[in-house]
């Protein structure tokens, strides 16, 4: 801080504030205004594009001191590449041999510019991810009851390749929807439990899952737990699952399945399968969740989906009202809707099946229902079936033979 001869006053910044310094010998001087009465003045960072200024403003970190003075400190290098790429995640080739634990940054950083949410990036950026990092991004998926989100997010579901878990109860999807596409590609080859029941799903839907399988040994070559409850399927498409090999559980209950001796006959003859005494807890949909880095993006997701405006139906009700049924309509919809998902699965009865473990690592309560049961399956070959299992067991095991190359099954594989 200094005064010269030619200027009357110094002004200077201290502590955030600004003083006016006069030198000894001209205390007399007149005062002179550092701005006009009519001045004003603008931020120049207020003037600026709106992406330049986010550009800018990440760079730095704003705080206030003691003072109340408005600070700022650069961030470091490391965060402003990070948010960099971040910003420009889907125009990135590969991130395969970058460091795991940076990825997990760079992905938390991508989530917060809502790279995963946007339909024009979601893709492209959910790709990258996933063709480095696999099942860290996502192992399990829970997609029960969401079938609108199903629909809109498809692209973006088709990214995550390593699922070991899926979980699509009650999304009523049908035969021919575009998600079996992705169940069946040899992208879900690692899926090990697979839970699609309450979706409208036939024999023909059945043969459609069954087809790369038993035609191509691709597909769901690993799978070990199938839920197929509530499904409209019959003793005919039971024999498409033959074909995996590696089935460990399957449920079929609330289907048009009937448990008689001819099928406890075909289960334990091709499949080696078991009726189970008691329910098993695997089907009881608490082991699959989602788990990943993605979890957030799928709760972003859901909650996008569910503010989609519903219907009003206010001028149906007034109708109802005008016509002075409202009181007797009301009453029969809540006793129909009164019985809820749950309560009509609580009254399903549970139709478990699960493999004979030759073994012996099964549990002590299953042990001695499995060693005579064993016992008889090893010594089936010596003996001659009952008749009424010889024709019973017959026709399935035929329809299996018959339906391992046929013409539906040859169009089907033409659609893939």
């Amino acid at each position: 801080m200094y005064v010269s001869e030619g200027c009357g006053a110094v002004y200077v910044r201290e502590k955030g504030e600004l003083r006016r310094c006069v030198s000894a010998d001209r205390n007399d001087a007149p005062q002179h205004r550092l701005f006009s009465r009519d001045f004003s003045f603008q931020l120049c960072i207020d003037i600026l594009p709106s992406a330049s200024h986010t550009k800018r403003r990440d760079h730095f970190i704003f705080t206030y001191n003691k003072e109340g003075s408005l600070r700022y400190t650069v961030k470091s290098l490391f965060d402003i590449s990070l948010q960099f790429i971040a910003d420009h995640i889907e125009h990135v080739d590969s991130l395969v041999g970058f460091p795991e634990q940076m990825a997990d940054k760079l992905f938390s950083a991508a989530e917060e510019r809502h790279k995963f949410s946007e339909p024009q990036t979601a893709p492209r950026a959910l790709q990258v991810f996933c063709e480095a990092y696999g099942e860290l991004v996502l192992r399990s998926l829970c997609l029960r009851n969401r079938n609108l989100m199903i629909s809109e997010r498809l692209e973006e579901i088709r990214q995550f390749q390593s699922l070991e878990c899926l979980d699509l109860y009650g999304c009523r999807l049908g035969d021919n929807h575009e998600v079996f596409k992705y169940i069946t590609s040899e992208a879900l080859a690692s899926l090990v439990k697979l839970f699609i029941g309450a979706n409208c799903l036939s024999d023909a839907g059945l043969q459609r899952l069954s087809a790369p399988v038993r035609v191509m040994k691709k597909g769901l070559e690993n799978l070990q737990l199938l839920e197929l409850s509530e499904n409209p399927i019959t003793e005919k498409g039971l024999g498409y699952l033959t074909c995996f090999k590696t089935l460990q559980k399957l449920d079929i209950s609330g289907t048009n399945v009937t448990v008689n001796v001819s099928l406890k006959g075909f289960f334990r003859k091709n499949m080696r399968m078991l009726l189970s005494e008691t329910p098993l807890k695997e089907f009881g949909h608490s082991d699959c969740k989602t788990d990943g880095w993605a979890e957030q993006v799928i709760n972003q997701w859901e909650i996008t989906a569910s503010e989609v405006p519903k219907k009003d139906y206010k001028p149906r009700t007034n109708a109802l009202r005008f016509y002075g049924r409202e009181k007797f309509v009301r009453e029969t919809l809540n006793s129909c809707s009164g019985m809820s998902d749950t309560t009509k699965k609580d009254k399903v009865v549970p139709i478990h099946f699960y493999k004979v473990d030759l073994c012996g690592t099964s549990s002590t309560a299953e042990h001695d229902t499995l060693s005579s049961t064993v016992a008889a399956v090893q010594k089936g070959k010596k003996r001659r079936p009952s008749i009424e299992e010889d024709q019973s067991s017959a026709p399935l095991s035929k329809r299996q033979s018959l339906s391992a190359l046929s013409a539906e099954d040859l169009d089907l594989l033409n659609s893939y």
